[in-house]
């Protein structure tokens, strides 16, 4: 686990490598300062993360407005490009644990190749590979309850060992505590980029009713809140759960399905439409298991369809940087489930 003691260690290691003496001051973490850096006595905040995208380097100066003496540094397995033009044109910096180091303020430049971390960034990233999301969508789900690696492990389905992994690199990066409980909004966002939005267009909707197209397909119209299938999502879905969205009956329905297979029988018997615009339904495949097998059927429904839970329905519509985004901004679900984004 890379606590935040480990996450300075590097740091002032690195920055001694070229000769930059970090130290520091007693009570500061109260106030934002981790270290101090000298010659020059610029204070630093530190954060650790496991990547850091252009994305998630602007949203962190976003949520860390800063004093002009002082530079939020992001320690990090890996800092994109995008993201390391962000950090220093903002007057911030990053160690890149592979091996590069970046300050800018108004007493200091640094931008320099140091020592690489071996081996950090296959130990701690937690979001590779479809374990990952699954693990990382579970906590999503249930943020303040917790939980037991084995049981977790237990209700994916996954070895306790793989599990066990994940999430402690989700400790080391900040995005869970020592219960495995959430708290704001960086898991979520750091998992909306991994986040396939690909979709099939379709020329028809599936037939209410039509038992043999229901077998084939996967619907799971029966009983939906204790079995897998068909799961609406997208605009539809949210409006549903009070999102400030306008939606009408007959408009285009956004689903998530539980398997390739499933999707491939869909294009079959409901034929693909050559554009969004002239389909009557988009199929998406569910990037894990919970996304088809995790529905709700909620009466206040207006569709026939039963709903992705929230936690996916935010993640769809966070795909679109523009009207989607806007309204996960202005979206609280009911107290049933907790805002993650």
């Amino acid at each position: 686990m890379l606590g935040s003691v480990d996450t300075e260690a590097l740091l002032v290691d690195a920055l001694a490598q070229v000769g930059v003496q970090a130290r520091t001051t007693t009570g500061a973490p109260d106030q934002g300062i981790d270290l101090v850096l000298d010659p020059g006595g610029v204070e630093v905040q530190v954060k650790h993360r496991a990547l850091v995208t252009g994305e998630v380097a602007r949203r962190m100066l976003g949520e860390t407005p800063l004093p002009p003496n002082r530079v939020l540094l992001v320690v990090a397995d890996r800092v994109t490009e995008d993201a390391r033009a962000v950090l220093t044109g903002h007057h911030a910096g990053y160690f890149d644990l592979r091996g590069h180091l970046a300050i800018r303020s108004a007493t200091i430049v640094i931008d320099v190749d140091v020592e690489p971390v071996s081996g950090r960034a296959e130990r701690t990233n937690a979001l590779n590979g479809t374990v990952g999301l699954e693990v990382a969508t579970a906590l999503l789900m249930n943020p303040a309850e917790g939980v037991a690696v084995r049981e977790l492990a237990r209700r994916l389905g996954r070895s306790a060992s793989t599990v066990s992994e994940i999430l402690a690199a989700l400790r080391s990066a900040g995005l869970a505590d020592e219960r495995h409980r959430i708290k704001g909004t960086e898991l979520f966002w750091q998992v909306a980029e991994r986040w396939p939005a690909a979709r099939v267009y379709l020329a028809d909707l599936p037939m209410l009713g039509d038992a043999m197209m229901t077998r084939s397909l996967r619907l799971g119209l029966d009983d939906a809140e204790q079995t897998a299938g068909w799961a609406l999502t997208d605009s539809a879905a949210a409006a549903v759960y009070g999102a400030p969205l306008a939606v009408s009956t007959g408009q285009l329905l956004d689903f998530y399905v539980p398997d390739q297979a499933t999707a491939r029988r869909a294009t079959t018997l409901l034929g693909a439409a050559p554009s969004r615009t002239q389909a009557r339904c988009a199929i998406l495949v569910a990037p894990v298991h919970a996304a088809c097998s995790h529905r709700l059927d909620p009466a206040n429904n207006p569709f026939e369809w039963p709903l992705a839970h929230p936690v996916f329905v935010a993640l769809d519509l966070a795909q679109d940087a523009g009207r989607g985004r806007e309204v996960l901004a202005d979206w609280t679900p009911p107290e049933r489930w907790a805002r993650v984004w």
